[in-house]
């Protein structure tokens, strides 16, 4: 199973990181900073809610729990 979002599909990214040298005396660098690879990850939770009346528990992330939320409680008060 794909660690990525249920409702957007938003899965994860790979991307670079620096790591920064305090360089000398001088503040001359003998070199660049090095780049490293990792991976930029989503956050994930599992919740459970309600697709099409049916309580479904699904992974999804943060961004789009609070999208739902905020469109049940919109539709509420309507």
């Amino acid at each position: 199973m794909a660690y990525q979002c249920d409702i957007c599909s938003k899965k994860t990214h790979a991307g670079r990181q620096h790591t920064h040298h305090t360089g000398v005396a001088g503040g001359q660098w003998k070199k660049r900073a090095q780049t490293t690879f990792r991976s930029f990850a989503p956050n994930l939770h599992y919740v459970t809610m309600t697709i099409d009346g049916v309580a479904t528990r699904v992974r999804a992330c943060t961004n789009c729990i609070k999208r739902v939320r905020f469109d049940f409680k919109k539709a509420s008060t309507v």
